[in-house]
């Protein structure tokens, strides 16, 4: 219908009062195809307008109006009309509130202090209820009316005074109030009833087809037999408990009888108590053949239940060893691999080897070349140093040969002394200086190897510095868009999603990225749940494999080929979550990741679970205490893994730590983590500048090393020329002759000799110059070629580091899988211990039942069936004796035993007959309430009928069309109609016609000119209180008035 700016319904005769339990267990519900039973609606025997009819009703310091009323009520159809504020939802409350209602129930508050004016002490309300005809309500009481006046207090308080026409009081108890209401079928907590303005509009404008079907369940009474059912049935429950009690409390009494009777048997004879002994000794002796016989069959089924368990012990056995085994070939695999490439590295280290030692032998070979061209270079100069000292030599004896020869010796002498100590000087300046040598060359060597381990520093620092400048910057962006942390291209495909689905693209809307659909409860797992989550964070959900496609068409335009794209997961949309109690893991203390987060999309949460199983992963803060947890102990039940705060991840067997120091994606704070970051950033500048500065050290430390070692082999190489000049020297000195008499031709001829000489050496020199050259180039060449095998040897060094690290992994998996097996083994062996042991305890037992067996034939040849236990016979045997005892001492009291005995026979028998009373009254009990729930569903298949078939006669009367639909399996009522207010009005007043023995009370704001002159019909008008008016006005407003109005 269409939408009413205020209207309320009040209809005081519709249904009974319902009981206010809650209904637990009336779930199942079905329709029958048949009505079989009808049955009326209200009071079928009233007749027009004499009983239940509100004739008046007065207010006092109601809500915010200090005096209302009396008004007084036609017994068919009543308008109440008036602007907003004049008291007419004052009315209704008043009308709710003073017949017992709840504050909650007029939508007006939820105290009844509330409805005090403002400065009063208290509020009163005073309603007439008509009570006249045969269906008068204790009539001889009460009289032709019944007054109900209610005092409300400050403090919520009330109390009632129900009057009769007299004005005397006939209660003030609320019970009677309520058999009074119930009488007349008033109910005004049911909206059929009363229908105020708030559930109007609820109902009117609600979607919940649930909603509606509670209201036509309510209306119709079907709910106060529904709630009747499940008290019935819970009575029944408390009924079978006291029959089970009464039935424990039988077999205490039957004892107790039994020990009265067998006194007082034991009076009557002792031969019969010496009989029953013989007989409850032939019962002990079959008696403990059976026990045995019992424990023998429970070791039996222990021995067959544990050899199921060991059968299962030998599967899991064998599942644990394929899990060695593929721990073990995947372990091998990766020790494959660095096999294959330790032996391409021992493959190339002879050839590595080999041209190390050319390298080395071409160096010592280019050393000796330049040695021998150096000796040649001495000699040359030698040579030519003779070649001037004879021609001096020459040219003096040619001057002086009558001079003396002694001072010259003498001076020769002298000379050849100096040299030779200088020769020794210039040997111990070479072995220093060789040594030198070789100091500068390891410090050379070690400062470039220092150099190259620096430079690797420095690019992993690089590539360090490089991620967490972007992860900066992206931190940034996300402080003005928290959708840029999931990537930068992120808020531009959102908005090409939307684009896209509103133009009809996208069966569903893809949800995502997930990461941003998700909440923490508890920042302090943030990287815990981003080491769970990983790469989901960024992912997206898809309804079908078709909007999949469309949206890796979008996908295209933002990341291009070569780069990393989100993932997309199917999986048709559900608005509900799944129900993952059977299956989550639980721990008192901790949660899981799907507790822990906040997730208001189903369809987030049930990828999460699909794709994660986030309901099986809990989340330990503590390192330790996740250890101890999972590993010290059996995991909790369901757990697969657990996280901690630093984000590492814990199995049962394994430890695996987080390569992430801090949340990239779920931190709340911002700013910490760009200050963080930027911290990180300053201090990796530091550190590359530290490092560059130690590598501009170590060059320079490399160039002055250099320097001195050249300077050095410099140094080394004018000693030895130095060296070789002086021993060239000390030769010639020593080789003068001091013969006065020297020939000079043959002085002469030796200078020829020496110049040919000299000729053959430096043609020597320059050959062995060439060849120096020559070894030079492939000296050069053998550096060039072991320097590349190297580099390619440390390439797979390179390559090998991580497989090693993978090697270690697998190798702990292994030793995992092998103390899994060894666990496995332990506890077969203990279970074959445990299972041998019954076994032979199984022969035992078989042994011992011969024995006792063949005992109680001795005593009773033929076997009795014995349904006591040994125990109690033992018990009775020792009682029988003691009394045969007591009765050869003395036989007692006769009388007082025959007493006693009867009192205990009455007592079992009284409780005996009111157990089969009480069963055969629950019997015939469920008989009834099956038949009962049969009459309910036909009964309500009757009303459904019914509903529908008035609501299509009134539509249709009007040439209307509307459809209701019920669904009593799903609990929904549909109800579509087109009918507008004028309609509706006229329906209602069509219905009030034919119904004449109902009272209908409308309120509205509305002024109802437009209804026809009716004897049926009143309209009263409220007026808008005046100020300091204490009083309004009211009284009937005639159609004319109405009119003249208008």
């Amino acid at each position: 219908m269409a939408k009413r700016k205020e209207e309320n319904f009040f209809s005081p005769e519709n249904a009974k009062r319902p009981r206010q339990e809650e209904l637990d267990d009336f779930d199942k519900d079905g329709d029958e195809d048949e009505c079989t039973v009808s049955f009326t609606n209200g009071t079928s025997t009233l007749t027009a307008a004499e009983v239940g009819i509100i004739e008046s009703i007065q207010l006092r310091n109601f809500m915010c109006h200090s005096m209302l009323g009396p008004f007084k009520f036609g017994s068919n159809v009543n308008f109440v009309v008036g602007n907003n504020g004049s008291g007419k939802s004052a009315v209704l409350t008043a009308l709710i509130v003073g017949l017992g209602g709840k504050a909650v129930a007029t939508n007006r508050g939820s105290s009844l202090k509330g409805f005090v004016k403002d400065g009063q002490n208290s509020a009163d309300i005073s309603i007439t209820l008509r009570n006249r005809g045969d269906d008068a309500y204790r009539a001889n009481v009460y009289g032709n009316s019944i007054v109900v006046q209610q005092h409300i207090s400050m403090d919520g308080s009330r109390s009632y005074k129900l009057k009769s026409e007299t004005g005397t009081v006939v209660s003030t108890r609320k019970e009677e109030l309520i058999a009074i209401l119930d009488h007349f079928n008033i109910q005004v907590d049911n909206p059929v009833s009363v229908l105020t303005q708030e559930m109007s509009k609820q109902f009117l404008q609600s979607k919940n087809e649930g909603d509606k079907y509670k209201f036509f369940m309510k209306a119709t009474q079907l709910e106060q037999m529904k709630e009747d059912y499940s008290y019935i049935m819970e009575t029944k429950e408390r009924t079978k408990e006291q029959i089970n009690q009464g039935e424990e409390r039988l077999i205490e009494l039957k004892r107790q009888c039994l020990e009265k009777e067998e006194r007082f048997q034991s009076i009557a004879g002792l031969s019969t108590m010496k009989t029953n002994l013989e007989y409850l000794k032939h019962e002990m002796a079959w008696a403990v053949v059976n026990e045995i016989e019992k424990q023998l069959n429970a070791i039996r089924d222990n021995i067959k239940i544990g050899e199921d368990r060991a059968a299962r012990l030998d599967r899991k056995m064998e599942e644990q060893q394929v899990r060695l085994n593929e721990a073990e070939k995947k372990y091998k695999d990766i020790q494959d691999k660095l096999e294959k490439i330790s032996q391409e590295t021992n493959a190339r280290a002879p050839e590595c080897m080999a041209l190390k030692t050319d390298v080395t032998a071409k160096k010592r070979t280019y050393n000796e070349a330049e040695v021998l061209y150096n000796r040649s270079l001495n000699e040359y100069r030698a040579l030519m140093k003779d070649d001037e000292q004879l021609c001096k030599r020459i040219e003096e004896l040619k001057k002086s040969t009558d001079q003396s020869l002694e001072p010259e010796r003498l001076e020769r002498q002298k000379k050849i002394s100096w040299l030779k100590e200088r020769v020794k000087a210039l040997q111990d300046q070479e072995s220093s200086i060789n040594q030198e040598i070789e100091q500068f060359q390891q410090a050379i060597e070690k400062d470039k190897e220092e150099r190259v381990r620096i430079k690797r520093e420095e690019l992993d620092v690089k590539h360090t510095l490089s991620y967490n400048q972007r992860q900066l910057k992206e931190l940034k962006d996300s402080k003005t868009d928290r959708l840029k942390r999931f990537g930068p291209h992120v808020p531009a495909l959102l908005e090409a999603i939307d684009d896209a689905y509103r133009r009809g693209r996208f069966t569903c809307k893809p949800i995502g990225p997930l990461g941003a659909c998700i909440h923490l409860r508890d920042p302090e797992l943030a990287l815990a749940i981003e080491s769970c989550l990983k790469g989901l964070l960024q992912a997206y959900c898809c309804h079908n494999h078709s909007d999949e496609r469309v949206l890796q068409a979008l996908m295209e335009k933002f990341y291009s080929r070569g780069t990393s794209r989100p993932q997309i997961i199917v999986s048709e949309f559900r608005n509900e979550m799944y129900d993952v109690r059977h299956r989550a893991a639980y721990h008192p203390d901790f949660p899981t990741v799907l507790t822990a987060l906040e997730i208001d999309n189903a369809v987030v949460a049930n990828s999460l679970i699909d794709m994660r199983s986030i309901e099986t992963v809990l989340l330990i803060k503590s390192n330790s205490v996740a250890r101890a947890v999972m590993q010290s102990q059996k995991p909790p039940k369901n757990c697969r893994e657990a996280f901690t705060a630093d984000g590492d991840q814990v199995f049962a067997g394994r430890y695996y730590s987080s390569e992430n120091t801090r949340p990239k994606f779920l931190s709340k704070d911002v700013d910490s983590e760009i200050s963080d970051l930027e911290n990180e950033v300053e201090n990796k500048k530091a550190q590359i500048l530290n490092l560059q500065q130690h590598l501009s050290t170590l060059e320079k430390d490399i160039k002055r090393n250099e320097e001195f070692l050249r300077r050095r082999q410099i140094h080394y190489r004018e000693l030895k020329v130095k060296i070789t000049e002086s021993i060239s020297e000390i030769r010639e000195l020593e080789n003068i002759e001091e013969h006065q008499s020297v020939d000079i031709a043959t002085l002469e001829d030796e200078a020829q000799e020496n110049k040919i000489k000299m000729k053959m050496v430096e043609k020597n020199m320059e050959q062995q110059k060439e060849n120096m050259e020559h070894l030079k180039n492939l000296k050069i060449e053998a550096e060039n070629k072991y320097d590349a095998i190297k580099q390619k040897i440390n390439q797979l060094s390179d390559l090998a580091e991580p497989l090693k690290d993978e090697l270690n992994l697998a190798d702990s998996e292994v030793d995992n899988q092998k103390r899994g097996k060894r666990h496995y083994e332990e506890k077969q062996k203990e279970h074959l211990d445990t299972l041998n042991k019954k076994k032979r305890e199984l022969d035992m037992k078989e042994k011992e039942l011969e024995e006792k067996m063949s005992q109680a034939r001795q005593i009773c040849p033929e076997r009795i069936e014995v349904k006591k236990s040994a125990s109690i016979l033992d018990k009775e045997i020792n009682r029988l004796r003691q009394k045969i005892q007591a009765e050869h001492a003395s036989h007692g009291d006769r009388e007082e035993i025959m007493r006693l005995y009867q009192e205990a026979r009455e007592t079992y028998l009284d409780l005996d007959n009111k157990v089969r009373t009480l069963k055969r009254f629950i019997k015939l009990l469920e008989e009834i309430m099956t038949h009962r729930y049969k009459t309910y569903q036909q009964f309500r298949r009757c009303l459904t009928l019914r509903c529908k078939l008035y609501f299509d006669n009134l539509l249709s009367q009007r040439a209307y069309c509307g459809k209701m639909n019920f669904d009593h399996k799903n609990e929904t009522l549909s109800i579509s109609d087109m009918v507008n207010r004028r309609i509706a009005m006229d329906m209602i007043l069509k219905m009030a016609d034919s119904q004449r023995f109902r009272q209908f009370i409308l309120l509205t704001p509305q002024s109802m000119s437009s209804l026809p002159s009716s004897k049926l019909i009143r309209i009263l008008r409220m007026s808008d209180p005046e100020r300091g008016q204490t009083t309004l006005p009211f009284r009937p407003v005639t159609r004319e008035e109405e009119e003249d109005r208008s």
